[in-house]
């Protein structure tokens, strides 16, 4: 089984891997023209397809039948890995809906836009986090915020 958040950097890598080799969005270019946006709707559609993928893998495991280990120590750690499992697919679940979130904002012309400053985000961060919806300096600030109300 594989941790969460190494899961979700590979199905990221793979859907980066789909995209076509001749063309990366670059600083020279006008920000989120037809091209960038293109660029980043095929990203996030590859991401998705390649997490419903990964969720199809784990449902069809799960069909195949219930865990058949003799040893009460196997059978527990088969458990525990498909609890970490299926967590891995809630969280990969969230994250289909904050991509059709990002793909919705492509359509409406606010992709790549800070909701918070109305500046660009940023080709290098986007590339990253094809779902930021904040430019790094006001996730930084939201982030800080988040830690002051936690702390008090």
């Amino acid at each position: 089984m594989s941790t969460a958040l190494g899961d979700d950097l590979d199905v990221l890598a793979r859907a980066k891997r789909a995209l076509p080799a001749d063309y990366t969005p670059s600083e020279n270019e006008d920000y989120m023209s037809a091209r960038q946006q293109d660029y980043f709707r095929v990203l996030l559609i590859e991401w998705k397809r390649s997490i419903l993928e990964a969720a199809e893998g784990t449902l069809q495991q799960l069909q195949d039948g219930p865990i058949r280990e003799a040893d009460l120590n196997d059978r527990a750690s088969s458990e525990t890995d498909w609890g970490i499992e299926l967590r891995t697919r809630d969280r990969q679940r969230k994250l289909i809906g904050k991509i059709n979130a990002a793909l919705r904002r492509i359509d409406d012309g606010e992709y790549g836009w800070c909701e918070v400053t109305g500046e660009p985000i940023g080709l290098g961060r986007l590339t990253a986090r094809p779902i930021a919806t904040m430019s790094l300096e006001a996730q930084e600030a939201h982030e800080r915020r988040e830690k002051v109300s936690r702390d008090k």
